[in-house]
């Protein structure tokens, strides 16, 4: 008792995280272990602990006692009172008794009420209210119900064939709110008058469904359907259009001559063919072999109907026939539904038999609700309450407590879902407010809360522990303040130097390719020189060689000493000779996909940039860059294809980003340093380089810029997550692939909601993201399958570092019916193993791990930071991720 008080105690006041139960625990194993040392049934525990509380509480009532009955809050709290009325062997009895938990039987039922029916009438209750019966059977009556009412659900039941305990999965609704007016002794009389009713329309019902059953499965034969569908395939076979020859007479008017009729034909199918029968050939003296043709000789006449139709129908005939079908069709529509209607009022009356004013002066309301998953050798337990001050559900899963809803306690707790069922309802008093009310100070009349709640002596206690914890808070502050010292110190000795990529301008929007004017970043190169032709064929003046002329009017009289003549190939654009000063652009750069189209754009507007100047040249390329943006952005190309991953402004367009943060992003880009090397090119770089240094402060949120593209590089760098993945998967690499699809999916679906044009497909991360697990899940259970010591102990490595904890991202979604269908194939095999016979070691860690792996927690637990992605450029993203995504293409994914 003790310990369960400074148990409690600290669950309202410690500062700690979590509590640890042990010292209790242990204490409650010592005192309640079997003399066969098995493990207790949950149930089994909760009644002896319910007991030896009891007994604790009566020693110290006893102690307390003044001359009066001692009260005992256990009793009072827990326990009610029923009467057992019935006969026996034609002798009626009455039996009062004192119940705690009140068992219920699942199996057969769909809701609790039909359980509490069942628990409350055995054997032949007509015996109860006759004379002359002999039958025998009883009801129960609550004659006193207690202020916590407790309902143990009975869901283990023994296989005889198999000789072990299973588990029932059933599903059982319950109500938050449980009224027991018609289960209790003073409503007997009007409980076994609506009992009765009920009974009558029961049976009523039973017929009427009957009646039912056969107008929606009508016929003799093994096949049946509805009649309304009967008689209007017989209206349309009447008034199918009559055909004067037999279907087998077509076909044989149309086959090759074989010399003889055929046999199967009676004389009277060939009188019927009239002129058709001349186009039979006569026997001929010498006998020709047939030859077969199966494209042709299976072929359809074009005057067979498509469906059968009657050979001979006058219209006297079929005006009669239709009449009738017509009448009959709808006949039966009626009787139909008005069978249904009176099914359906039936139900209705039933389901309102108890509601009158009368039958609901007792409510009970569902207070906490105890959950099992597994199967009936193993399994993981957790629990929901109601938090009446706050209004909603919490749910206790061992360290943690989290906020839930109604709807996940009725998914986790009804049954047939999962493997996961509530097996105990606890229902409170909902007109004993004192249940729930807060404390108040007797002399302030202030609200209690916490530790003010609590008598001194556990006070102090909690105090204690606080304390105890808050210097264990100091040391590890300590140890890690002296372990970061250390690193600090390690990191100032001096190291030999190691070579370096390029200085990346801090802050610069990589993904742009195209970043501000101030950039020296390097890109790798990109190896891709392709015609020029085929990409300039749409531009409105000149050929290609027009558009990196640099022999302009304009251009400078005199060349720098520096001056340099170089080759540059531009992928989709050409390759072009261009006298440039030394360092007047970056190469690498020049290969982007926003350069190839900047440089395009800029080709194309040259006509303007000569008739009226770089200013009127640069407003038209940009007009020209951002419709051939707005175009790619408008498509919907093959996922191989994604014009996104090239373009930032692409993906801007998609997701509607604002419009000065697209016309910023493309004045970056119209503003960079690498134009420089054409005349034209450094005009137009010049007024874009003006224009960005014209736009005010407070024209555009430069935060809401920044978020942008933050959240573009987010993008990119999902995409790379996925497609290592991928790749990773398709060399059946399934532990590398599993990080980088889990962290593709997270930030995909952190993506997608903001949008659904942020991010990639996320049905199909994950697919492939559930199949990693599944193939894991596989090569674990075969390596603990083999029963070697080490490999074991590799396969259940790889389920509780790998698999286990990735079941929460599967379940926290339970629109991913997928995902929840594998969670639970993966728990099956290892469930499967319980009922096998193995090794004592193997079946300890079994024993151990399971528990693990049937945690229906969908708290995210740690993973480990990330994998470290290479660097890619975008033309090699674009390509690597083209190549995988067509790969999955021509190789079809199970359940995709």
């Amino acid at each position: 008792m003790r310990e369960l008080r400074y148990l409690f105690a600290l669950l309202v006041g410690s500062k700690r995280k979590y509590v640890d139960p042990s010292r209790a625990v242990e204490i409650l194993k010592d005192a309640f272990k079997s003399n066969d040392s098995q493990q207790q049934d949950v149930s089994e525990f909760t009644h002896k602990l319910l007991d030896w509380l009891e007994d604790a509480f009566q020693i110290k009532a006893e102690e307390e006692r003044d001359g009066e009955k001692p009260k005992n809050p256990m009793v009072e709290l827990f326990y009610g009172r029923f009467l057992a009325v019935g006969v026996l062997e034609g002798k009626k009895f009455e039996n009062t008794e004192m119940f705690g938990q009140y068992p219920l039987q699942v199996n057969g039922f769909k809701d609790l009420h039909e359980c509490l029916e069942a628990a409350m009438i055995e054997g032949e209750i007509e015996s109860l209210h006759s004379e002359n019966s002999a039958k025998s059977g009883q009801e129960h009556w609550f004659t006193e119900l207690p202020p916590v009412l407790t309902f143990e659900l009975s869901r283990f039941e023994f296989n005889q064939a198999l000789g072990r305990p299973e588990k029932i999965h059933n599903k059982l609704e319950f109500p938050p709110i449980l009224y027991l007016d018609r289960y209790m002794h003073k409503n007997r009389e009007i409980t076994r008058i609506k009992r009765d009713e009920i009974k009558r329309l029961k049976e009523y019902l039973t017929v009427l469904q009957q009646r039912l059953e056969r107008y929606l499965s009508y016929g003799s034969g093994p096949k049946r359907f509805p009649l309304v569908d009967v008689l209007q395939y017989a209206l349309e076979f009447a008034s199918s259009k009559p055909v004067c020859t037999s279907p087998v007479d077509d076909l044989g008017a149309s086959a090759p001559a074989s010399g003889t009729l055929p046999p199967q034909l009676p004389p009277s199918t060939i009188e019927q063919q009239g002129p058709s029968s001349s186009d039979v050939p006569s026997t001929s003296p010498v006998q020709r072999s047939v030859i077969h043709k199966p494209f042709t000789q299976s072929r359809i006449p074009p005057d067979l109907p498509m469906h059968p139709a009657p050979r001979h129908i006058t219209e006297e005939e079929l005006s009669v026939l239709e009449g009738c079908l017509h009448r009959w069709r709808t006949e039966v529509e009626n009787d139909t539904r008005d069978l249904q209607e009176s099914i359906s009022r039936i139900h209705r009356t039933i389901e309102l038999m108890y509601s009158d004013k009368t039958m609901v002066q007792v409510p009970y309301r569902l207070h906490a609700v105890l959950v099992h998953e597994g199967q009936a050798n193993a399994g993981h337990y957790w629990a929901y309450i109601y938090d009446h001050h706050q209004n909603r559900w919490m749910k206790y899963n061992d360290i943690s407590v989290t906020k839930s809803t109604w709807e996940e306690l009725e998914r986790d707790s009804f049954g047939g879902y999962r493997n996961a069922s509530a097996y105990c309802l606890m229902y409170i008093n909902d007109k004993e407010q004192y249940l729930i009310q807060e404390e108040f100070n007797k002399e302030t009349g202030q609200m209690l809360v916490g530790m003010d709640t609590l008598p001194s002596d556990l006070r102090d206690y909690v105090k204690e522990d606080n304390k105890r914890f808050e210097k264990e808070l100091e040391e590890w502050d300590a140890e890690l303040a002296q372990k970061a010292q250390q690193e600090k110190l390690l990191s100032q000795i001096p190291r030999a130097p190691a070579p370096s990529p390029a200085p990346v301008q801090a802050g610069e929007p990589e993904y742009l390719e195209q970043p501000s004017r101030t950039d020296i970043s390097k890109h790798l190169k990109e190896d891709s020189v392709q015609a020029i032709n085929k990409a300039l064929a749409e531009q409105e003046d000149r050929g290609p060689e027009a558009i990196m002329d640099t022999s302009s009017d304009n251009a400078p009289a005199q060349a720098a000493p520096t001056q340099r003549v170089v080759e540059v190939a531009i992928p989709d654009v050409g390759t072009f000779v261009i006298e440039s000063e030394e360092g007047g652009y970056d190469d690498e750069v020049m290969l982007t996909p926003n350069m190839q189209g900047i440089i395009m754009a800029i080709g194309k507007a040259r006509n303007v940039y000569d008739r009226c100047g770089p200013e009127a040249g640069f407003f038209k390329a940009i007009k020209l860059e951002y419709t051939r943006l707005l175009k790619l952005a408008q498509e919907d190309p093959p996922p191989e294809c994604d014009y996104r991953l090239r373009h930032a402004i692409v993906y801007f367009i998609q997701n509607q980003a604002p419009k000065k943060i697209i016309e910023r992003t493309l004045l970056e880009q119209f503003g960079d340093h690498n134009l420089s090397f054409d005349e034209r090119c450094r005009n137009i770089m010049k007024v874009a380089q003006a224009k960005l240094e014209m736009i005010k402060p407070d024209e555009v949120n430069m935060e809401e810029y920044e978020r942008w593209h933050q959240d573009y590089r987010h993008f990119r760098e999902t995409t790379m997550f996925l497609m290592v993945g991928l790749e990773f998967f398709q060399k059946k690499s399934y532990m590398e692939a599993l990080l980088y699809l889990i962290y593709a999916y997270q930030n995909n679906k952190e993506l997608l909601s903001k949008g659904p044009y942020r991010g990639h497909d996320e049905e199909l991360i994950s697919h492939y993201r559930r199949e990693c697990l599944l193939k894991l899940n596989e090569h674990a259970a075969a390596l603990f399958e083999s029963g070697d010591d080490q490999e074991v102990n590799n396969g259940l490595i790889i389920m509780n570092e790998l698999i286990v904890p990735c079941l929460p991202l599967l379940l926290v979604d339970e629109m991913e019916e997928k995902d929840i269908v594998a969670v639970e194939d993966m728990r099956n095999r290892w469930c499967s193993y319980l009922g096998q016979e193995m090794e004592p070691n193997l079946q300890e860690k079994l024993t151990d791990f399971l528990p693990k792996l049937l945690d229906c927690s969908t708290e995210i637990k740690g993973f480990n930071d990330p994998p470290k992605l290479p660097s890619y450029s975008t033309h090699e993203l674009c390509e690597r991720y083209a190549r995988i995504m067509l790969s999955l293409s021509r190789t079809p994914a199970d359940g995709r």
